[in-house]
């Protein structure tokens, strides 16, 4: 591969060191090799299996934080070159979610002008993350809490790598909330009138589904929507005697969207069918919160036991287009010769974590066609790979600009 740029062969090797989520070790201390070759500053593995580099003073005033992640779903794809010139690909799990985007973030940030970055008095942060593709997103959280403004003072910019082609900017993502809820009771004959235990699961969907739509305006854009999904049902029996059923839902969420009630409605409606089922008088049902990011509640009805466990939420969030970084990344785009454009996303980023708590300017950046998440057709355009380390490099280079004195 000596004949291919430093961008296409640093993406290879990285894709070809498997990282599902929760397995990136060995792709993290790759990654702090490649960054040391690069000329970073400092580079290490920190305490939660990031990998992290640094260019610039500790002690600069300004921290931009280039947030990628370097795990992946599930999915063995072979990795190899296809094609030829502007046609060429690179083929693998990982290329485009979201390998591309960070080992882009460590290209072009060695690019940078180091006086240009000294003049600035700025420093970056290229950080690939552990666990976004898992509920959890880990070692974004551990960034979040390090750049915390006591602990050190927060970005005054951040780029999220997640793929948006080399000409587009995301500026928002859809919040995120899975529930887990279970129903059981004793056992009864099928051939009796109770329908079964699974049926009160069916109509906890039709519930969730029909207050979605009605929380969704029907001219509304799929980003205002609240728009849930059914991941998995299933029943058995527990001893011989008890009837259980078990199902899984995602809900994504717009932006300003009040969590807590839209599902404690929809669980006293569900509560009220169970009522009626058992021929009984409804109880109260439990109060929800999602403060803290997870609740879990149990209730009774009748002889029905009823339970709920609300995690990985995550609110919605949108970024503006009128700041300093937005206009550094239009800038750099219309130099390459292109008309620069924004997209909001209808899922979830580790933007998702980071955007609430730091509350600077931040977007989402990166090469690559992001219909090609998760799927067994997986692939980036070298040439692309190249576009987007040019205007990454030319858009950090005209935010430090703007932070230059005279």
């Amino acid at each position: 591969m000596s004949g291919r740029s430093r961008i296409a062969r640093l993406l290879h090797d990285l894709v070809d060191v498997p990282s599902v989520s929760g397995e990136e070790e060995a792709a993290s201390r790759f990654l702090v090799g490649e960054m040391r070759d690069l000329g970073f500053d400092r580079a290490f593995v920190d305490d939660v299996g990031n990998a992290v580099g640094e260019i610039g003073s500790p002690e600069a005033a300004r921290t931009v934080v280039l947030l990628g992640h370097i795990d992946t779903v599930p999915g063995d794809i072979a990795v190899r070159f296809e094609g030829s010139g502007d046609e060429e690909v690179l083929r693998g799990r990982g290329t485009v979610d979201a390998k591309g985007p960070l080992a882009t973030f460590a290209v072009a940030t060695s690019a940078v002008d180091r006086d240009l970055l000294r003049r600035a008095d700025a420093r970056f942060i290229v950080a690939g993350a552990v666990e976004e593709e898992s509920a959890t997103s880990r070692g974004a959280r551990a960034l979040r809490d390090r750049f915390d403004g006591v602990r050190e003072p927060k970005p005054a910019a951040c780029v999220i790598g997640e793929p948006s082609r080399f000409d587009r900017v995301t500026l928002g993502y859809k919040g995120r909330v899975l529930l887990e809820a279970r129903a059981e009771n004793e056992l009864a004959h099928t051939a009796g009138p109770d329908p079964g235990i699974a049926v009160q699961l069916v109509e906890l969907w039709n519930l969730l589904e029909a207050a979605s739509a009605k929380a969704s305006p029907d001219e509304a854009r799929a980003f205002d929507q609240v728009q849930p999904s059914l991941r998995s049902l299933r029943s058995g029996l527990e001893d011989g005697f008890v009837s259980w059923a078990e199902a899984s839902f995602g809900v994504r969420l717009p932006t300003g969207f009040d969590l807590d009630s839209f599902l404690s409605g929809v669980l006293e409606d569900w509560t009220a069918v169970a009522a009626r089922r058992e021929q009984v008088d409804a109880p109260p049902t439990p109060q929800l919160t999602l403060a803290q990011g997870a609740s879990s509640l149990q209730w009774q009805v009748g002889e029905r036991s009823l339970e709920l466990r609300a995690h990985g939420y995550e609110p919605a969030w949108r970024s503006g287009r009128a700041n300093e970084l937005v206009r550094s990344f239009q800038r750099s785009v219309r130099a390459a010769g292109h008309r620069p454009g924004f997209v909001v996303k209808t899922g979830t980023s580790d933007m998702n974590v980071v955007g609430p708590a730091w509350q600077c300017p931040i977007l989402a950046y990166g090469p690559g066609d992001s219909s090609l998440d998760h799927t067994p057709h997986e692939h980036v355009f070298v040439r692309e790979l190249e576009q987007a380390v040019e205007v990454l490099t030319g858009a950090l280079e005209v935010l430090l600009e703007g932070w230059s004195p005279e």
